[in-house]
């Protein structure tokens, strides 16, 4: 007789983690498969070298304000080891002159930055933080945390009040316009654009101008989890099994078993069936759910058609360069301002919006831009991270994935790629140069290699566009956690709102799971119909 379970999850990213808690915490009983040897996807803290002591962050790290989050709170993840630290100057833009655009978690000390760089863009900030407070704690949060509506209740909904129809207006530009038009200074708009969107969204893209003000406006930082991003993973794990459910490890799913026009269960490609009282949840990207993982008889031709031109992030794709030092990164534009090096984030190449499209061009033709980097010295917060009296710290860069049109470059050019990389960072730290021990590269290919999920190297699971977005991500008919058939349900970075580290598709999914299945949940929140601002 074949295992049976209430439930079955596919892959062990933190979304699938957080619904699977949550199910067994409203009593279903559950079983999460992982093709990998560890649970937790990109939450992944590696030595490197093996056996050297030196751990590194090397997919997620910058986890944005993840202890004001709701399932932070409610799995109780805080107590299962998931300690988080803010560093006040979060993040810091240093410039070749030695000049710096700071962004403190004390808003006065950003604004009085920006103003050292320009008068009139200080007021622009405060103006919009103002402005655009009350829009993301009435309305952005609030999406983000609740499955999304379609797209015209959402606008019939926003256009009834003043907060919503400011979205609307702001929203219709591209963040390079929203930017553009706003704020004067070219070290400003470089920095807004790349703190915000370099990592997320095309700039160029329509639809998302209200990224920028929410970034100005929200009260969320950059952390690091203490003791590494693993350590996030962990503390889900532990809560899974608090809860009763099971997480499979080396187990890969092969095949969705269809009964009836139901999902019933899951061939491993072991040959072993695991069935499904009530529903199967993929985290995965939705050519491994709905083209790899169903018979062509058990998924309409719309559907594969869907999944087959679901779009990935140009701009997603990340190299990173991770080394072992004797002391912390110490950068010589810290001589005038020794707050510097106390910085969580610090970016380097980057003055002029410009550079944007620059980057955007080397991509389409598969070729290297000049280097803009960010990255950390995590162990300045959390001297666990290395050897005793040793430090680790990384470089990440936007590169493309294919170059020159083959991915398999990468195996010849990263080493010589992250060389380049540690010459142009010596520009702004010195230091670096006699207190360097080990270096290790990481190529896009190499997260594709160990991630899947993340094709083409894509960290954000799938880009954020208009026809991807909402209620139709990750593609029309499947934006609100379901799948085309009963007992399947959608719990990964490729749903609503997006990619990183949020677990608001996993918390979502189980908003939409749970209801289905007729079981009440005191944490759920109240419709977000009801929580949107009320006509004015």
């Amino acid at each position: 007789m074949p295992e049976t379970y209430d439930g079955i999850l596919l892959g062990s990213g933190h979304n699938s983690l957080i619904l699977q808690a949550y199910a067994g915490r409203a009593g279903l009983e559950t079983i999460c498969l992982e093709q990998a040897g560890q649970p937790g996807g990109g939450l992944a803290t590696e030595e490197l070298p093996r056996g050297s002591g030196f751990r590194h962050n090397t997919h997620a790290f910058f986890h944005r304000g993840l202890d004001q989050l709701p399932w932070y709170r409610d799995l109780g993840l805080r107590g299962h080891g998931a300690e988080y630290v803010q560093p006040d100057l979060n993040v810091a833009l240093i410039c070749r002159d030695g000049q710096s655009l700071q962004w403190w978690t004390d808003f006065e000390r950003t604004v009085e930055s920006f103003r050292r760089f320009d008068e009139q863009d200080a007021e622009t900030l405060v103006r919009w933080r103002r402005s655009f407070k009350p829009i993301v704690e009435q309305i952005l949060v609030p999406e983000a945390q609740s499955p999304p509506l379609p797209p015209e209740e959402r606008t019939r909904l926003l256009s009834g009040s003043s907060l919503g129809r400011q979205l609307l207006e702001v929203s219709e530009l591209s963040p390079l316009e929203f930017v553009r038009r706003e704020f004067r200074h070219p070290v400003v708009q470089a920095g807004l654009l790349f703190f915000n969107g370099l990592r997320e969204v095309d700039l160029r893209e329509p639809g998302f101008g209200h990224h920028i003000p929410q970034l100005l406006a929200a009260d969320a930082f950059a952390q690091l989890c203490l003791g590494g991003s693993r350590q996030l993973a962990r503390a889900l794990v532990a809560a899974v099994e608090e809860a009763g459910g099971k997480i499979q490890c080396e187990s890969r799913p092969a095949r969705i078993l269809v009964e009836g026009g139901r999902a019933v269960g899951v061939e491993t490609d072991g040959g072993r069936q695991i069935r499904a009282r009530h529903f199967i949840a993929s985290g995965l990207n939705p050519q491994q759910t709905f083209l790899e993982l169903f018979d062509d008889a058990d998924i309409p031709a719309e559907w594969r058609q869907f999944a087959g031109d679901y779009r990935y992030n140009l701009l997603a794709p990340l190299f990173g360069t991770y080394l072992n030092l004797k002391a912390p990164v110490r950068y010589a534009a810290a001589a005038d301002c020794p707050e510097l090096d106390q910085a969580l984030m610090v970016i380097l190449g980057l003055e002029r919006s410009e550079q944007f499209l620059e980057i955007v061009e080397h991509h389409e033709k598969g070729t290297i831009p000049p280097t803009v980097m960010w990255g950390s010295c995590p162990t300045r917060f959390d001297p666990q991270q290395a050897p005793e009296g040793r430090h680790a710290a990384f470089m990440w860069e936007k590169l493309p994935y294919e170059l020159a049109g083959d991915a398999d470059r990468w195996d010849q050019e990263k080493d010589r790629h992250g060389e380049q990389m540690i010459e142009a960072w010596k520009e702004d730290a010195p230091s670096l140069q006699d207190d360097l021990l080990d270096v290790t590269t990481r190529s896009p290919l190499d997260t594709a290699r160990r991630l899947p999920n993340m094709r083409f190297g894509d960290l954000l699971v799938g880009a954020l566009t208009r026809r991807q977005m909402g209620f139709h991500r990750p593609f029309p008919g499947a934006g609100h956690y379901r799948g085309h058939l009963p007992g399947m349900y959608l719990c990964g970075s490729s749903c609503h709102p997006g990619g990183n580290i949020t677990g608001m598709p996993g918390y979502n999914s189980a908003q939409v799971l749970l209801a289905d299945l007729g079981i009440k949940a005191d944490w759920t929140p109240d419709a977000l119909r009801k929580r949107l601002p009320e006509a004015d």
